[in-house]
C-alpha cells in the first residue's frame, strides 16, 4: 500500500475483557453478518390474511391513496395510448408511448430515492401528486386546442413519468414503516392487489370517457384525483426526525445507495430475475393496443376488457400468494410464473378473438403479479431502512428500465416482422433467459437481521475534523493455520464496510509478522464516518463476533482513526 499522505491521528484501545462481545472496541465500526434471523415460523405465515394489513388505519389509509394515485396512472397510459394510435399507425410510435411512461423512472429512480431517504416523506410524497395534476392538466388543454402531436404526446407522456418516478421509491419505503415484519408480504401483496385493481377500475373508467366524451376529460379526472390524493396525504400525521448529523448531500446518497445493492448478494440475484422478466414480458402489454384492433370487432372496448382481464388475473392470484409462498420457493415461484407469462404471450399472438384472448390475459396477468410479488418482497427484506427507498428505487429502476427497453426492442421488432411473431419471439427468449439467469445468478444468501443496533458507540473526537477523509485501521492477530478461514471472513467485512457506506476497504498482511492483519477502512468525511455507526444492524453486531473469535490474546484489536490531510 503506498503511504498515506501527512495525517493527524486519534488512536483508540478498547479496554481488556473476554473474547467475545465485550472484548471489541465500542467504537471498532458498524460490520455485518449472514446469521440467519429468527422470524415467523411457516404456520404463522400461513396463518397471515391477505387482507390483515388493511386493520392498521394509516396503511389503509395510504393503501387507498395508492389505489387511486395507480388508477390515474392507467387512466392516463390507455387515454395517451389509444390517442397515439389515432395520431399515427407506426407500430414503433405507439410502443414508445410505454417507453416514455417508463423511462423516468430508469433515469431518475436513484435521486428520487436518495431524496425519499434524506426528505420529509410525506411531504415528498405529496409533491409527487400535485405534480402529476398539473402534467394531466397539460394534456388536457393539448387535446381541447387541437394541439397535440406524436411528439408532443410523447414528451407529455414523459413528463408524467417523471411524477411516477419520484412516487414510487418513497411509498415502497413508507411501508414497512407501518406494517410488522411478518405482515411484509401481505402489505405488498396488497400493493399489487392495488395496482392491478387500478388496471381494471382505471381501463374501465378512461375507456367509458372516451367513448363518450374524449381524451381530454380523461385527463381532467385524473388531475382531479390526484390533488385529491395530494390532499388525503396531508391529513397523515407523520413525525420526521432528522438525522442530527444533518442531511446527506444527494451525490453522497446516490453512492451510498448504489454501493449498498452492488455489495448485496441477494439485491444482485433479484435485480437480474426481475430485469429479465419484465424485458420480456413488457412486449405483450407494448402490443396490446395493436392487438386488440386486430381482433374480431376490435376497438376501444376490446383494448379495456384485455386490460381489465390482466387485472382481474393479478386480483385472484394475489388472493392465493401466502399459500403460493409456503408451498414453493421463491426461485420456483418465479420460474413459473416466466413460464405462464410465455404461455399467455404465446397465446395472444395467435388469438383470432376475445374469447381466447381473455383467458390467455387472465393467466398472464397471475403470472405477472406471481413473479413481481415473489421478488419484490425479497428486494425488501433485503434492504435495512435507512437504504430502503434507494434500494428500492433501484429495484424499481431495473423493472423500468427493462420495461422501456423491452417496449421499444419488441417494438421495433414488430415493425421489421410482425407484432404476432414479435409477441412469440419475446415468449421463447424470455423463457430461455430466465432459466439461465436462475442457473448463472444463485442467491445462496442467509436472511440477515437487518434491525436496528446500538452496539457500536461512535467515537468522540476531541477536535473533529472539518475536511478531509477519514481512515480507520483496526489490527488483528490471527493463528497463521487459520489464516484461510480468516481471510474468508473479512471478505464478508469488506462487503459490510462499502454497503455501509465507506469509499474504500483493504486487508493488509504484515511482511515480518505472518500473524498480523490490518483492516483500513476509508470514509468521505468524518461526518460520513459517524453516519456508519447509525446504520449498524444485528448482523452486524454478530460478524463482529465472528471476527473477534479469530483475533488472538486477551487484548482487543487497537483502532486507530486518522484524517488524510492534502
Amino acid at each position: 500500500m503506498p503511504p498515506l499522505p501527512s495525517h493527524e491521528s486519534t488512536r483508540s484501545v478498547a479496554p481488556e475483557s473476554s473474547p467475545t462481545s465485550e472484548r471489541a472496541s465500542a467504537a471498532q465500526g458498524p460490520e455485518e453478518s449472514t446469521a440467519a434471523q429468527p422470524g415467523p415460523t411457516a404456520e404463522q405465515r400461513a396463518s397471515l390474511s391477505t387482507l390483515a394489513p388493511l386493520s392498521v388505519p394509516v396503511f389503509r389509509m395510504l393503501w387507498l391513496t395508492w389505489v387511486a394515485a395507480n388508477t390515474c396512472m392507467w387512466m392516463n397510459d390507455v387515454a395517451a395510448a389509444w390517442l397515439m394510435t389515432s395520431l399515427t399507425t407506426s407500430p414503433i410510435l405507439v410502443a414508445l408511448v410505454q417507453s416514455a411512461s417508463t423511462l423516468p423512472v430508469f433515469l431518475l429512480g436513484l435521486p428520487s430515492g436518495a431524496l425519499a431517504d434524506i426528505l420529509d416523506r410525506r411531504r415528498y410524497f405529496m409533491a409527487t401528486q400535485f405534480w402529476v395534476a398539473a402534467v394531466a392538466l397539460v394534456l388536457c388543454a393539448a387535446v381541447l386546442v387541437g394541439g397535440m402531436t406524436a411528439p408532443l404526446l410523447l414528451g407529455l407522456t414523459f413528463a408524467n413519468g417523471i411524477g411516477l418516478a419520484m412516487r414510487w421509491p418513497v411509498f415502497s419505503a413508507i411501508v414497512p414503516e407501518l406494517v410488522s415484519r411478518a405482515h411484509l408480504p401481505a402489505a405488498l401483496a396488497l400493493n399489487g392487489i392495488a395496482m392491478n385493481a387500478s388496471r381494471i377500475i382505471g381501463p374501465l373508467v378512461a375507456g367509458a370517457i372516451i367513448a363518450s366524451a374524449g381524451s381530454a376529460w380523461v385527463f381532467v379526472l385524473n388531475a382531479v384525483l390526484s390533488v385529491g390524493s395530494g390532499l388525503v396525504i396531508m391529513r397523515w400525521k407523520r413525525d420526521h426526525v432528522p438525522s442530527p448529523l444533518g442531511r446527506e448531500r444527494l451525490p453522497s446518497a446516490m453512492r451510498v445507495g448504489l454501493q449498498f445493492v452492488r455489495q448485496s448478494p441477494r439485491m444482485r440475484a433479484v435485480l437480474w430475475r426481475i430485469s429479465i422478466f419484465f424485458l420480456h414480458a413488457t412486449a405483450l402489454l407494448a402490443m396490446l393496443p395493436l392487438l386488440a384492433k386486430g381482433l374480431e370487432g376490435g376497438g376501444a372496448g376490446t383494448f379495456t376488457l384485455l386490460l381489465a382481464s390482466m387485472g382481474a388475473g393479478a386480483i385472484v392470484a394475489a388472493m392465493f400468494l401466502p399459500r403460493l409462498r409456503q408451498a414453493m420457493p421463491r426461485d420456483v415461484l418465479v420460474l413459473r410464473g416466466t413460464l405462464l407469462q410465455a404461455a399467455a404471450t404465446a397465446v395472444m399472438a395467435v388469438a383470432p378473438n376475445v374469447y381466447v384472448a381473455v383467458p390467455a390475459m387472465l393467466v398472464g396477468g397471475m403470472a405477472w403479479i406471481t413473479t413481481a410479488n415473489s421478488l419484490s418482497v425479497s428486494a425488501q427484506l433485503a434492504l435495512p431502512n435507512w437504504v430502503r427507498a434507494r434500494g428500492m428505487s433501484i429495484y424499481q429502476m431495473a423493472i423500468m428500465g427493462s420495461t422501456a427497453l423491452g417496449a421499444a426492442v419488441w417494438g421495433q421488432v414488430a415493425t421489421v416482422t410482425s407484432v404476432h411473431a414479435s409477441l412469440g419471439l419475446a415468449a421463447v427468449t424470455g423463457t430461455i433467459a430466465m432459466v439461465v439467469v436462475q442457473r448463472l445468478v444463485a442467491d445462496r444468501s442467509i436472511e440477515e437481521d437487518l434491525s436496528p443496533s446500538q452496539a457500536f458507540k461512535a467515537p468522540v473526537a476531541p477536535t473533529p475534523p472539518e475536511r478531509g477523509h477519514v481512515v480507520v485501521t483496526i489490527e488483528y492477530f490471527i493463528d497463521p493455520a487459520r489464516a484461510t478461514d480468516f481471510r474468508a471472513l473479512m471478505q464478508e467485512s469488506r462487503r459490510s464496510r462499502l454497503r455501509q457506506g465507506a469509499l474504500s476497504w483493504q486487508l493488509q498482511h504484515d511482511i515480518a509478522d505472518p500473524a498480523r492483519y490490518v483492516e483500513q477502512i476509508e470514509d468521505e468525511s468524518w461526518t460520513e464516518h459517524l453516519r456508519r455507526f447509525d446504520r449498524v444492524t444485528a448482523s452486524d453486531v454478530a460478524l463482529r463476533e465472528r471476527k473477534l473469535a479469530f483475533h488472538l490474546g486477551d487484548a482487543p484489536p487497537v483502532v486507530s482513526r486518522f484524517v488524510v490531510e492534502r
